[in-house]
């Protein structure tokens, strides 16, 4: 799974093939697929496990309505640091046209924006729903900033100070 997030992550769904992955985790293709039908559902696994990450981090984050925006901006830059690949991976699914993968993934947006849509509003945040729709937006914007390799395209990085 940790070799085929870093491969997904770094070629994208389409130039990613199972024997790349299995090459790289230092196994046969037919050792994937006696776990997985087929690429898809091995996309789906590595996705699902990125999202748990993700949600777990952001169910998590505390602070009052004027802070957990910050909070949760402080969570998505740890969850960037430290599993970037996961990242990526998450921020780029929705780019994929395969119906199961794309119904899916439509899935995991909700999961993720009704997690942050909670935690804004147990803190207070008024429209909590959109704000968390924004949050998830920004950190789209940050994950292409980061893929392209445009850094005076952050605009987030003064923003809020603690």
């Amino acid at each position: 799974m940790d070799q085929a997030v870093k491969i997904f992550g770094e070629l994208g769904f389409y130039k990613t093939t199972t024997a790349q992955v299995a090459k790289a985790a230092g196994v046969t293709q037919p050792y994937i697929f006696h776990f997985f039908k087929n690429k898809e559902e091995l996309f789906i696994a590595v996705l699902d496990r990125a999202v748990m990450r993700m949600k777990e981090g952001f169910s998590r984050v505390e602070g009052s309505a004027d802070s957990i925006i910050h909070n949760m901006g402080k969570t998505f830059q740890s969850i960037m640091a430290t599993h970037r690949d996961e990242v990526l991976l998450v921020m780029q699914a929705h780019t994929i046209a395969e119906t199961q993968i794309r119904e899916h993934t439509k899935e995991v947006y909700r999961k993720i924006h009704r997690t942050i849509a909670e935690r804004f509003q147990t803190a207070g945040v008024s429209n909590a729903e959109v704000e968390a729709a924004r949050f998830i937006a920004t950190g789209q914007f940050i994950v292409v900033i980061e893929v392209l390799d445009v850094p005076e395209m952050y605009c987030f990085k003064n923003e809020h100070k603690a």
